[in-house]
């Protein structure tokens, strides 16, 4: 009987020790109650905060594990969510497992399987660029996504603009250097001009195109006349906006609007605007440096026609409008051939219908007799 109550009191005390620990867990747990958990962002950050971190490679090359907790907060990606385990799949607890890159350009390159993930239609873009074609070819530089918008810092892409074309500044330094000079690249990097064009508005942006190509040539003219055929845009900096149809008009617009509908594969040297105005180097007429200058446009003609002589840049009115101040003579004739041309058609047209007319009363009156 004293071993029952013994037995009982046992049970009495284990259920109380039961109650009071559930209790408290109850407690903790309205206490905790509307906090936000512990995101995966934090928790990695709770090492990789430490600027001393860092990994020896079998390349010999040192990676720092160092993540700046503000450029992470300030990325793209942290304030909608996208947590550390969203590209670094294959870390899921600690300690981590072992990395199997020998490079850093190895590991760089295995991540944009990462940005796949998520960026898939971007993905497939990339596939037909020029720098995929690089890639496939063995060169290591080529560029890859995080090449261009960061790893952990990833930002807007156009913001700022001229962010556009400093990023492809770092592996294309020389033409960017040109760039900088230029009518365009002075008015986006010295003035923040949104108007002009950067690289991407030319070159694309996820399938960059080789610009040596026949195809890329030909469709140069209809690539400028994206800016220069627009009357607003044009109007705001008093340029006119009627040059690309002009151009088309011309021997040299005729003559490439032929090929690109026949042979568009076939290289041919017919001018086109970069031909006579410069590629990543444009400047305005009135610069003494530019290449369609008064002082320098023969010596640009000549580089397709090298027996032009000083009358050549006189007869050519390129994409100007043939005026009575500038061209008189030219003026004069084509006013005489805008009605002369008119009268000798329908004179003619006027003669063959008399002639139908009295050809058939003949005949009829033939018939009557």
């Amino acid at each position: 009987m004293a071993r029952s109550r013994k037995t009982y009191g046992v049970i009495w005390v284990i259920l109380a020790v039961g109650f009071v620990l559930l209790a408290s867990f109850s407690i903790y747990s309205s206490a905790r109650a509307g906090q936000k958990p512990q995101t995966t962002e934090s928790y990695c950050l709770g090492c990789h905060n430490d600027p001393g971190l860092k990994k020896q490679l079998p390349s010999g090359e040192t990676l720092s594990l160092y993540i700046n907790p503000d450029t992470l907060a300030h990325s793209i990606h942290s304030p909608i969510g996208i947590e550390c385990q969203a590209c670094h799949t294959n870390v899921q607890d600690y300690p981590h497992p072992e990395t199997e890159f020998n490079s850093l350009r190895e590991l760089s390159q295995t991540y944009v399987e990462a940005c796949k993930k998520c960026h898939s239609e971007i993905y497939e873009k990339t596939q037909d660029s020029i720098h995929d074609q690089v890639a496939e070819a063995g060169n290591q530089a080529a560029p890859i996504c995080t090449d261009c918008h960061g790893a952990h810092d990833v930002q807007s892409p156009a913001q700022p603009r001229t962010k556009v074309s400093e990023t492809c500044g770092k592996c294309h330094e020389d033409i960017y250097n040109t760039y900088t000079h230029s009518i365009h690249g002075s008015a986006l990097l010295q003035e923040d001009n949104p108007d002009v064009p950067v690289c991407t508005d030319c070159h694309g942006v996820h399938n960059i195109q080789d610009p040596r190509t026949q195809q890329f040539r030909v469709e140069t003219p209809e690539l400028c006349a994206g800016c220069h055929a627009d009357e607003a845009l044009m109007a705001k900096y008093g340029l006119p906006a009627n040059v690309y149809d002009l151009y088309e008009l011309s021997w040299h617009g005729v003559d490439v609007s032929v090929y690109q509908a026949r042979w568009p594969s076939i290289w041919h040297d017919s001018a086109i605007c970069t031909d006579c105005h410069g590629i990543h180097n444009m400047l305005p007429a009135s610069n003494p440096d530019s290449s369609v200058n008064s002082e320098n446009l023969l010596a640009t003609c000549q580089k397709c026609h090298p027996t032009a002589g000083p009358n050549w840049v006189g007869a050519w009115v390129g994409h100007n409008d043939i005026s009575q101040s500038s061209t008189p003579w030219l003026y004069y004739v084509q006013l005489f051939y805008s009605y002369f041309v008119p009268v000798v058609l329908w004179g003619s047209i006027l003669y063959v219908v008399l002639q139908i007319l009295h050809a058939t009363i003949a005949r009829v009156k033939r018939n009557l007799a």
